[in-house]
Parts: structure tokens; C-alpha cells; sequence
């Protein structure tokens, strides 16, 4: 079951990264934006999963991400990539909320920015199971 759940976990993980390519390439940028974070969202939580734990009742990228660090016994290094990228984080929780509740408007940059941001969490995260 752990595995199926993980499996559908990262397919739906893409599925938003593509949504997300799709609306930046359309200029939509504030969609491209949440679905960069529903992407994140879901990767974090599999990769959580897959070690076995948990993953807290919260939306919180930062929390998500954090926790993996410390099960994956590299705390300092996933803390100093959070600090570095306090505003990339920020930005994609804040996506995630006005979505839901608030008109916000996302630059093209900004929208850049975070799919950036993205590849590299994933990349981060990829080389610390390795």
C-alpha cells in the first residue's frame, strides 16, 4: 500500500509540474505559481513516505522540507538551503493561499524564478537519498 501511495503521490507531483509549464507558457503565471507548489507539496510528502515517516496535516513546504532533512540525517544542509531561499519558500506558500482566497498577481520572473526553484529542491533532495 506504502508503495502505491507513493507512486501516485509522484505521479500527480508531475502531472502539477507540467500544469505548471503549461500555464507559464501561457502567460498564467499566477496558476504556473500554484501548481509549482502542489508539485512541491506532493514530492516532499512521497519522498517523506518513502523513508518511512509521517508527513505532518499542514501545507507548510518549508516544514515538509525541514522534516526530510532531519530524517535524512542532513539538518544543517536542508536548514542553511531554507535560509538561503527564505523568499522562494514564502513566495509558493503564499501562492498556494491566494489561490485559494485572494487575488495576487505573479510576475514572469518571479513565476521563472520558482519553477527554478523547484528543479532545484527536487535536485537537493534527489542527491541527499543518494
Amino acid at each position: 500500500m506504502r508503495k502505491e501511495e507513493i507512486g501516485k503521490l509522484l505521479d500527480r507531483s508531475k502531472k502539477f509540474k507540467d500544469a505548471a509549464e503549461f500555464h507559464f507558457s501561457r502567460g498564467d503565471y499566477d496558476l504556473a505559481a500554484f501548481n509549482i507548489e502542489q508539485s512541491l507539496q506532493l514530492f516532499l510528502k512521497a519522498r517523506l513516505l518513502e523513508k518511512g515517516a509521517e508527513f505532518p496535516k499542514t501545507h507548510t513546504l518549508r516544514r515538509f522540507f525541514l522534516l526530510l532533512g532531519e530524517i535524512l540525517r542532513k539538518p544543517d544542509e536542508f536548514k542553511k538551503f531554507t535560509d538561503e531561499n527564505a523568499l522562494e519558500f514564502a513566495s509558493l506558500e503564499d501562492a498556494y493561499i491566494t489561490a485559494r482566497y485572494f487575488p495576487r498577481d505573479f510576475e514572469k520572473e518571479e513565476a521563472k524564478r520558482l519553477l527554478d526553484f523547484a528543479k532545484e529542491v527536487e535536485e537537493l533532495v534527489g542527491r541527499a537519498f543518494n
